[in-house]
């Protein structure tokens, strides 16, 4: 699992220190929201792997 809050971070403070577009903000959540998914699953699949052992 990645630790991305670094460069979350960072792109947050691009997206508020700039007239960022509505559709640049959207952009930020849908892939904030589509990592956050990647690490559940992850997690998920770890988890049944270990409880299949």
């Amino acid at each position: 699992m990645s630790d991305p809050l670094g460069s979350w971070t960072e792109h947050l403070k691009d997206l508020t220190n700039t007239r960022a577009t509505d559709d640049a903000e959207a952009q930020f959540v849908r892939d904030l929201y589509v990592a956050a998914q990647d690490d559940l699953d992850e997690q998920r699949a770890e988890a049944d792997d270990q409880r299949e052992e």
